[in-house]
């Protein structure tokens, strides 16, 4: 991964941030989901990310983030006795994916605000170097 200026510091952050947002709708998405046995049932996942540093000895002080992996939380489903749902199992017990809607919407809101502060960044950094650009006319 080079990272050679704050355009790649910006585009590699955006891109972790997308990541927890799909994680994130995934996990939405699959709420309340059921399933007949344990180990069928849906498991919220997580990125986990690590600090990426630049290789690029003449800059140093440059770094990012990146997405290293998507790893499933470990919170068992809930198991619910319902023996008349379709999906019980002989025992008559559901397993339901234990998916914190609140949880996800702060992870969402997070993922969101850190995605628009990169962009927020981006944009002013393109003013200032149009402004410098445009000081050297003068």
């Amino acid at each position: 991964m080079n990272i050679n200026n704050i355009f790649d510091v910006a585009r590699h952050a955006m891109s972790a941030q997308m990541v927890r947002l799909n994680t994130v709708s995934s996990n939405i998405a699959n709420a309340g989901s059921i399933s007949t046995t344990q180990a069928e049932a849906y498991r919220p996942m997580r990125p986990v990310f690590e600090a990426v540093y630049s290789d690029n000895l003449r800059r140093p002080g440059l770094s990012t983030t990146r997405a290293k992996e998507v790893v499933y939380l470990e919170r068992d489903p809930l198991r619910q006795y319902r023996p008349d749902h379709p999906m019980a199992d002989e025992d008559g017990y559901i397993f339901i994916a234990n998916v914190n809607s609140d949880e996800e919407m702060v992870e969402m809101l997070e993922a969101s605000r850190q995605y628009s502060n990169i962009m927020e960044t981006v944009s002013t950094l393109r003013t200032l170097m149009a402004r410098t650009v445009k000081m050297g006319q003068a």
